[in-house]
């Protein structure tokens, strides 16, 4: 699995309209029911009221590289360039938890 966590930033409550509007149109579900999709959900930090942070998991690169190439990215770059938002992105691939397992209260 990769999980990407996509910061979106904005002025003046940019990147939440830019969450919801994402929300309200449907396009995060038409997301979330691409192949390959395992999470698509955003989350507002406490601190940050112009952040948004989307956590955004894949099955492989592979489905990453199919969503890429698809007709929703570009609604996303319109959406993104109607709200005026920057990005930074931290990418993570799953792995064995291991000893941390037992940190884990299920």
């Amino acid at each position: 699995m990769i999980t990407v966590n996509l910061y979106y930033t904005g002025i003046n409550g940019a990147a939440r309209r830019f969450a919801e509007e994402m929300e309200s149109t449907g396009t995060a579900d038409a997301i979330r029911n691409e192949e390959g999709n395992l999470e698509y959900r955003y989350f507002l930090p406490m601190d940050d009221p112009e952040t948004v942070l989307l956590i955004d998991s894949w099955k492989d690169q592979a489905a990453i590289d199919a969503h890429h190439a698809s007709d929703m990215m570009k609604k996303i770059a319109e959406l993104r360039d109607k709200y005026d938002l920057h990005m930074t992105a931290l990418r993570f691939m799953s792995e064995d938890m291991g000893d941390d397992e037992k940190f884990i209260r299920k």
